[in-house]
């Protein structure tokens, strides 16, 4: 593993996460850090679900056993398995049963339509699929397995996991909530696959076999499939473990996240494990049940999306929720506004950090620390032993001028082995300099003197005007100083004399009009900033995690 020289890196000297920079990660299984985790913890809730509590010595014992069922199936290490569930206890079992058989683990979104599902199947090989008996995913699953070369779809019933009187308001739901289960071959039920004795041992190497196979999202082209080891993910698990200067107290994470996305299974599953601590986890976030959670659980942690903190201060039940268990929340997927941030905290009590990541990091690169020197509407330092760069944004083979921005590129124990597949998009995700590879991550920053680095952009979602270039997140920036607006993006559109125009889109929590904060926005950037329109929308597009898409947006448009 890479690690800077002090020497080359004054900013070290500054470092304010309350842990050693340099500190390494030797190689590590998951299935030993979660075997590990039970052996210590045994007795200890792992998952609280909607109140119904799940030790770590059950997982872990389901885990073990649904490796064996899979083992009796004809899987073997190197096959993938697929997982396509909502944040229910099963996932833990079977993404960790996966890999106690040697399987490589992929993760669908409960969001794709069946041909998105249908086609990261195909593309990554699945043969064995697991998924929920709810009325929203069963179906889809069932033509996806009758249409690809998929073998088994294995089916847990929602309600063998819920409370009592949970499992009796989804009985009486029906149809509406629940699919029945067809009696196939190809079909399996969970319990059927729990019912194999003891999994046969499969040796690992941390470092080398991969763990999981995790889709970008998607938002700079066609999804790809970030290749990660056990090493990768264990390693950036105990990474943000290092930076919480309470590790060892009351740990309980609220898990609104969605596990199949990159952020949740680094910061809320697999960093929970590796600090012995309990997820609330949540089937999906919905701002009522979650700020119900997260005062009848104590919550001590949050991560979250910029959005679903807005939607929590939305909320009537906000201003009544006790958050005095509260000690940090961490926002991550997308630029977190500053008044958002300064409004989360006033109300709530609780400090809330912006942090950065990719999936092809394993999830997280960088955050502000938790105590100490936060520099506000910066990403915080890299992790221990996470190393930035920034690259010449025309030659990534140099290195940005000094002082100026540049893109940028990461090394560390977290960043993935390639794309799956795709080798050409690896070479190219990559710059050779000395002293190893770096990945590029098509983001535009600079780095201050103490090492925070800021986002100023996106390299493609920058704007061409007239020979200048625009980023939209500095005029996204000041456009959402403006008491009205809630949220806002920005993007470039044809204009026959400049070549493009920025154009602002925004949604507002009070009357305003787009006449109106367009005068207000121009009088306020430069003469190459200033917008031709603000168009006042009711909803802007958002990712699968609730991140605001640029992407999304022009396709909408047409542009």
């Amino acid at each position: 593993m890479a690690v800077n020289n002090p020497a080359d890196e004054p900013w070290l000297a500054h470092y304010a996460h309350p842990c050693d920079w340099a500190q390494p990660f030797p190689p590590l299984a998951l299935t030993d850090m979660f075997a590990q985790a039970a052996l210590r913890h045994g007795p200890k809730p792992l998952v609280d679900f909607l109140g119904r509590q799940f030790s770590y010595t059950a997982l872990y014992g389901e885990a073990r056993a649904f490796a064996a069922g899979l083992q009796a199936l004809g899987l073997a290490k190197g096959d993938r398995l697929g997982l396509y569930l909502p944040n229910v206890p099963a996932y833990v079992s079977a993404y960790y049963g996966a890999m106690l058989a040697g399987l490589t683990v992929v993760n669908f979104s409960p969001l794709y339509t069946r041909a998105e599902l249908a086609a990261q199947v195909a593309d990554s090989g699945a043969r064995l699929l697991v998924t929920i008996d709810s009325a929203a995913l069963l179906p889809t699953a069932l033509k996806v397995l009758d249409g690809t070369a998929l073998e088994q779809l294995v089916v847990a019933p929602l309600g063998t996991m819920l409370p009592p009187l949970k499992r009796i308001a989804l009985a009486l739901l029906g149809r509406k909530a629940i699919t029945p289960i067809p009696q196939r071959a190809d079909v399996r039920l969970w319990a059927a696959m729990l019912d194999h004795g003891d999994p046969a041992p499969v040796l690992l190497d941390p470092e080398h076999d991969l763990a999981l196979l995790q889709y970008t999202g998607g938002t700079t082209g066609v999804p790809k499939g970030a290749m990660l080891t056990h090493q990768n993910i264990s390693a950036n698990a105990r990474q943000v473990v290092a930076i919480d200067p309470q590790v060892g107290q009351r740990d309980m994470i609220m898990g609104a996240l969605p596990l199949f996305h990159v952020f949740a299974n680094v910061c809320v599953l697999n960093r929970t494990i590796a600090s012995g601590g309990c997820i609330a986890m949540l089937p999906r976030f919905e701002a009522k049940q979650a700020l119900r959670t997260l005062q009848r659980v104590k919550a001590t942690a949050m991560p979250g999306v910029p959005t679903m903190f807005q939607a929590l201060l939305d909320h009537p039940e906000m201003a009544r929720t006790d958050f005095s268990s509260l000690r940090i929340c961490i926002s991550g997927g997308a630029p977190l506004p500053l008044p958002l941030k300064a409004k989360w905290e006033a109300q709530s009590g609780a400090r809330l950090v912006e942090g950065y990541g990719l999936t092809e990091t394993s999830g997280v690169a960088s955050t502000n620390p938790y105590e100490g020197e936060e520099r506000v509407g910066t990403i915080g330092q890299p992790l221990p032993g996470t190393r930035f760069k920034l690259l010449d944004r025309e030659d990534p083979t140099k290195d940005a001028p000094a002082g100026e921005p540049g893109e940028l590129a990461i090394q560390g124990p977290q960043v993935m082995q390639g794309y799956w597949q795709r080798p050409e998009a690896a070479a190219a995700a990559f710059a050779i300099r000395p002293g190893g590879n770096w990945l590029r991550t098509g983001d535009v920053a600079t780095i201050d003197e103490a090492g925070y680095a800021r986002i100023v952009d996106r390299i493609k979602d920058m704007i061409a005007v007239g020979g200048f270039k625009v980023f939209p997140s500095q005029v996204e920036a000041v456009l959402l100083q403006y008491p009205a607006v809630k949220e806002a993006l920005v993007i470039g559109v044809p204009d026959p004399y400049r070549g493009e125009s920025p154009r602002a889109y925004v949604t507002l929590s009070e009357q305003a009009s787009g006449e109106e904060l367009k005068s207000w926005l121009n009088s306020r950037v430069g003469k190459h900033e200033r917008v031709d329109q603000v168009v006042v929308r009711e909803a802007l597009p958002k990712t699968m995690i609730g991140k605001l898409d640029r992407k999304g947006l022009r396709e909408e448009l047409g542009l």
